[in-house]
């Protein structure tokens, strides 16, 4: 069984399958932000984490399907730098760091399981960044609302663009052009 193979066995197994979430279940969103991770030539580790960056859930998502005590498990299936940015990324108090994103300054991360706040290095920041725009330009494009990309989010994003490939930027950029074209001008 390949690398990828067992990580949706693995997903699967853990009932990803099962739990409902915008265009179909968790296991389809979480195959769908690592596709887009791999269409901007995100780095393996990066794609892996994509895959699998809800399995301890997250601050907009508390569903896990692994505890923290799982750790060692998940690092041995994906490798210890995608279960690095796993952990990152579940762990995030967004309400912290969001604010601090694409300021220029340096991003204190507030990590909302141990609740400490630690200086995030600057590869870190980039591939949290990177992780952010493919989990929620997913979310925005299965999402069944009138208006799905909200003015915060539309903000944060813009405040990122330098903290993201040009991949990512532009696929958010097509999705704005293509809600204006909808919707109208906001």
């Amino acid at each position: 069984m390949s690398g990828a193979s067992a990580v949706l066995v693995a997903l699967g197994d853990r009932g990803a399958g099962t739990i409902p979430h915008p265009g179909g279940s968790l296991l389809d969103h979480l195959v769908r932000t690592e596709a887009m991770l791999r269409s901007w030539n995100a780095p393996e580790d990066l794609a892996l984490a994509g895959l699998c960056h809800a399995a301890y859930g997250t601050y907009g998502f508390d569903r896990p399907l692994l505890t923290l005590e799982e750790r060692p498990a998940l690092c041995a299936l994906i490798g210890e730098k995608a279960e690095t940015l796993v952990y990152l990324y579940a762990s995030c108090d967004r309400d912290s760091v969001y604010p601090q994103l694409g300021r220029g300054a340096a991003v204190w991360f507030r990590d909302r399981f141990e609740l400490t706040t630690t200086e995030l290095a600057s590869t870190s920041l980039t591939e949290f960044v990177e992780l952010t725009f493919a989990n929620e330009l997913d979310i925005v494009r299965h999402n069944s609302g009138t208006s799905r990309v909200g003015p915060h989010l539309a903000e944060l994003f813009r405040r990122c663009r330098g903290l993201v490939t040009a991949s990512a930027y532009d696929a958010f950029e097509a999705l704005i052009d293509c809600e204006v074209q909808a919707t109208g001008p906001r």
